[in-house]
């Protein structure tokens, strides 16, 4: 009986032990080597001094670092909420539609595989002055609107397309949690009196709150770590009105070559995202019991 016990672990271990090499050494030494960057002055050249928390303390006092940092927060707060609603609603719809449900799901799940770059590329176009969005506008006698070039448009409209190509995932994900909740769960509270919101409230967001929270996690993830979009479609314009961390991390390591401070910008974007997180475990796990 102890070797059959111990058997099933082991086995396990094995199947996955490829995987956790991989992890181990792309993911994990990795991420403790920029912690360890992050405590010097690395130079491209590879040689380093040891400054301690210096690069975090210039942190404090870089205007630019604290600008990206709101614009990123900004950001987030526009776009998560925005996807998961998007993601949430499709998924209810799909999950309600009985005729041609693959198609549907095919087609918005299309934008999900395509390329950052080119989504970037063609939504800028629609985006300006003479783009597909502000032609429609002028036929309303309105714009045209300057939706890159006004620092108070720009993130939303970054968030929109982010939210155009990124939702598809969220809602499949979404969707199979609907679909794992039992009928009769439903069917009970139809028969209690309870109309479409109360059965959604208090029998399908309940049901559905571990899959909710994977999708807030890496929908949460994925805003703060937005790059491509912004690269192509406003380089961090206008004055810096999208200029986020990432963009600035990729500034400081690329451009100029400050590597023990990009890296020092990284590990605070992994604690943001950390924080963040456990954040919105403890509220969903509040607002849903």
């Amino acid at each position: 009986m102890m070797r059959h016990r111990l058997r099933d672990p082991v086995t396990g271990l094995l199947f996955v032990l490829p995987m956790l090499v991989l992890f181990v050494i792309f993911r994990f030494v990795p991420a403790l080597g920029a912690a360890g960057m992050s405590l010097t002055d690395y130079q491209i050249s590879g040689e380093w001094t040891f400054t301690g928390v210096d690069n975090y303390a210039k942190l404090l006092d870089d205007p630019i670092f604290l600008s990206s940092l709101r614009v990123t927060l900004v950001y987030v707060a526009i776009y998560v909420p925005l996807t998961v609603m998007i993601a949430l609603g499709t998924a209810l719809l799909l999950n309600a539609v009985v005729f041609l449900r693959g198609l549907f799901r095919g087609m918005l799940f299309l934008p999900y595989v395509t390329s950052f770059v080119f989504a970037g590329v063609i939504w800028k176009w629609a985006y300006d002055f003479d783009g597909l969005i502000n032609g429609l506008l002028a036929h309303l006698d309105l714009g045209p609107v300057g939706f890159l070039e006004d620092t108070s448009l720009v993130l939303p409209s970054l968030a929109l397309v982010q939210t155009w190509k990124g939702f598809g995932y969220s809602m499949l994900i979404l969707l199979a949690g609907l679909k794992s909740i039992p009928p009769s769960y439903l069917e009970a509270a139809r028969v209690d009196g309870a109309n479409a919101w109360q059965r959604f409230r208090s029998v399908t967001l309940p049901l559905l709150r571990p899959a909710l929270f994977f999708v807030l996690v890496i929908e949460t993830i994925g805003a703060f770590q937005t790059f491509d979009s912004i690269y192509v479609m406003t380089g961090g314009g206008p004055t810096r009105a999208s200029y986020n961390l990432v963009y600035a991390l990729y500034d400081q390591g690329f451009k100029f070559f400050n590597l023990g401070y990009a890296a020092t910008i990284g590990i605070v974007l992994f604690l943001l995202v950390f924080v963040v997180s456990m954040i919105q475990r403890r509220f969903l796990d509040r607002s849903t019991s």
